[in-house]
């Protein structure tokens, strides 16, 4: 009995499935997908190309830096003779190929004569390898398909040294720095900016911090808040002041000191649109520290003009379109004093010779003092 039984329940289950699959045959839709995939040619081609020399290199150079015919290494030879001999110059490593690429490892390294014997760099000399701007060349930095990034070399004697401290006999060091890119991956990460950005309110009654001010040779206020792009100081300082504020302040900072100071202010297509003349794009102004508010002095002489006065002027003169419309500009000529500025619409830039810059629309401004603080107002 229990056997018949068995055989009835398979049965009965066989007879289900038939009578499932005629339904089918009966109501019938066919589902399909094609596809087609095309892989486009991928090439891999990395290498060192331009090089460019410092202005104030020693001239006495066996072999200057030199592309190798593979173009992936760079020899030089040079002779120090005396303190503050330099040798510089900037190589690009170039991605010209069509996958992205990014650094898996960086070695740099003193050797003796041999080049073999590793060798400690001695307190005369400095040996710097870096990215153009300063920043760390550092694992995992990403590479894009046809990009390029330039690396700065510099060897220099150095001249705040004692006399205890020169060599006392001839002496040779061979360098080697070597970088190696693979393809990219997920944990690729982009070089870091040596700048931040702040839009930091300008405000005399604060004592600590002082006036809520970012200081030249200071270390960074921990109460500003930083931001890492230009388009998001421009978005914080719109926020802040329900205004739509051309201008922010930008940072150089080593080591958590912060070592140069600017003012930047964005001519907008529309408002080149509105304003005839005036040229889109993002300019810079430099500011510099040449007064003591502490002790009340100056710390350069009444002829001094600044390094960066000129660049300054040209950054306005472009911006404001001086060159059609010089009208717009003034400058006046007196050493120390000496100042252009330029102002159409409701926007103005200023650079004075002793270090001061600043940028102002309506009753709001950002601008780096030549006494060492920078701001912004409105």
């Amino acid at each position: 009995m229990k056997r018949n039984r068995r055989g009835w329940l398979c049965l009965l289950f066989v007879v289900l499935i038939m009578c499932i699959t005629l339904g089918y045959a009966y109501l019938n839709t066919e589902l399909q997908i094609n596809g087609t995939t095309n892989v486009s040619s991928a090439n891999w081609n990395i290498y060192w190309d331009n090089i460019q020399f410092g202005t104030n290199n020693v001239t006495d150079v066996t072999t200057p830096a030199t592309i190798s015919q593979g173009l992936t290494e760079v020899t030089f030879n040079v002779n120090f003779k005396e303190p503050g001999d330099t040798y510089e110059f900037t190589v690009d490593a170039v991605n010209d190929g069509s996958i992205n690429a990014m650094i898996s490892a960086v070695n740099n390294e003193v050797y003796a004569a041999n080049g073999t014997t590793p060798k400690a760099l001695p307190n005369y000399l400095e040996y710097t390898v870096t990215y153009s701007d300063e920043v760390a060349i550092e694992q995992n930095h990403l590479l894009e398909a046809g990009n390029t990034e330039t690396y700065r070399v510099k060897v220099h004697y150095k001249e705040d040294i004692t006399a205890s401290q020169l060599p006392s006999t001839d002496d040779n060091y061979v360098f080697k720095f070597s970088v190696t890119y693979v393809q990219a991956d997920s944990t690729a990460i982009n070089k870091p900016s040596p700048y931040v950005y702040t839009v930091n309110k300008y405000n005399f009654d604060t004592i600590t911090p002082k006036w809520n001010a970012v200081w030249f040779n200071q270390g960074f206020p921990t109460n500003i808040t930083q931001y890492q792009t230009q388009s998001e100081a421009l978005t914080a300082i719109a926020t802040a002041s329900s205004q739509n504020l051309p201008f922010y302040l930008k940072h150089k900072i080593e080591n958590g000191i912060v070592t140069e100071s600017y003012v930047e202010f964005v001519i907008t297509p529309e408002m080149v649109q509105a304003n005839s003349g005036m040229v889109a794009g993002t300019y810079t102004l430099r500011g510099e520290k040449t007064y003591d508010l502490d002790t009340d002095t100056w710390l350069v002489g009444e002829d001094y003009i600044s390094p960066y006065y000129e660049s300054n002027k040209e950054a306005i003169k472009i911006a404001f379109g001086y060159s059609t419309n010089p009208s717009r500009c003034s400058e006046y000529v007196n050493g120390l004093s000496s100042s252009f500025y330029c102002s159409y619409s409701s926007l103005r830039a200023y650079a004075y010779a002793n270090g001061y810059v600043d940028t102002y629309g309506a009753s709001s401004g950002c601008s780096v003092g030549n006494g060492g603080s920078s701001s912004c107002s409105w």
